[in-house]
């Protein structure tokens, strides 16, 4: 266990709370390590995040001047340009440490006059840099021309930001890669800690394959649907989104909506699995595809992304190269093919544990 000094003044600042996902996982390891740290964020919508705002009931949480603003909740979205000005308005002159958490709404813009700031980088905003987004926004022309010029101001302001990080802390290769490409700094791979079940055995599966994540256009759950629809599989999805209505409409019988489910059932839903579903495009990291791998579940991935640097090919799971159907009804078929080890694959998850994340923190910033 790696020493911290004594009395030594934390912040945390993170993007927004209003949906759990990956990122909220990173910013939660972190409060375990600086339990005293206060948590910055643009906002805090308890009603978006549901069942899971009580995971922060206990925390003390500090929002920007956003919360001001008219239907700051429902218009979160266009409002990330005032994203940069409301961060930099913070004042964190009385701490010695701030870890930011940033993605797309800048928290990395805070100033940190007295002491070092290190941005744990999820990804460089996908919308600024052409990768695919939760939404479909350039489906509408006005939404198009209006959003572009908006892009090309964020990008700006995302480099100028960019630079004045005093470390980066990338969440894996990919996101290294992105970091250097679009900001041209260096920074060092922390890859982002898994929630892995205690006192692992393996369980017999089930029989039925499973999606956990948010129901957007960029994790392509389309494509799981029908795949498994034309294969008469069993598909259990956990999750929920915009995309919800849709995906229901093109759904055959085999498929069952679980929306959002607490951690205990969550746990049961993995270890009952044949495989788990990714078919998301250039996957920052890709969390949930590894806690699938914790319960000894064999992963069906898209072949790019963070993915590639989490799952052995044939071993942990399968790749499909194309984002059709008709990839990923050959991989599905695939993976029902092959005779996993179970414990083969909760020991490649483990290199992703909460406490190596933590140990590997606490050793850079001392």
């Amino acid at each position: 266990m790696i020493k911290q000094k004594k009395n030594i003044r934390v912040a945390l600042v993170h993007d927004y709370l209003r949906e759990y996902g990956g990122a909220e996982r990173v910013l939660e390891a972190l409060h375990e390590v600086w339990p005293e740290a206060p948590v910055y964020v643009a906002f805090f919508d308890k009603e978006a995040l549901g069942i899971h705002a009580k995971r922060f009931k206990d925390w003390e949480i500090r929002e920007t001047w956003i919360t001001k603003l008219p239907f700051y909740k429902k218009l979160f979205s266009p409002y990330r340009i005032f994203a940069k000005k409301a961060f930099e308005s913070l004042d964190l002159s009385e701490f010695d440490l701030v870890i930011s958490s940033s993605n797309a709404y800048m928290a990395k813009a805070i100033k940190v006059n007295n002491g070092k700031h290190y941005c744990y980088c999820h990804t460089p905003p996908r919308s600024l840099y052409g990768y695919t987004t939760m939404t479909d926004w350039k489906k509408n022309p006005l939404i198009r021309v209006v959003g572009s010029l908006i892009n090309h101001y964020m990008r700006l302001a995302d480099y100028s930001v960019a630079q004045k990080v005093k470390y980066f802390i990338a969440n894996s290769q990919e996101t290294q890669d992105r970091i250097k490409k679009f900001y041209r700094r260096d920074s060092q791979v922390i890859y982002p800690p898994v929630d892995l079940v205690k006192d692992y055995s393996p369980k017999k599966d089930q029989g039925y394959f499973l999606y956990v994540g948010r129901l957007a256009k960029s994790k392509n759950v389309d494509l799981a649907i029908k795949a498994c629809t034309n294969l008469n599989l069993p598909l259990k999805l956990v999750g929920s989104g915009k995309g919800l209505e849709h995906l229901k409409s093109i759904a055959g019988e085999s498929i069952e909506f679980m929306g959002a489910v607490d951690d205990k059932k969550l746990h049961q839903l993995y270890a009952g699995a044949k495989a788990f579903i990714f078919p998301a495009e250039d996957e920052d990291f890709g969390i949930v595809p590894v806690e699938a791998m914790g319960h000894g579940v064999p992963v069906v991935s898209h072949r790019s992304g963070g993915p590639k640097e989490t799952i052995i090919e044939n071993k942990t799971g399968v790749f499909f190269d194309e984002l059709t159907v008709e990839s990923l009804m050959s991989a599905l078929e695939k993976v029902q093919e092959i005779s996993f080890d179970k414990r083969a694959i909760r020991k490649q998850a483990e290199k992703f544990s909460k406490k190596i994340f933590q140990n590997k923190i606490k050793k850079l910033v001392s």
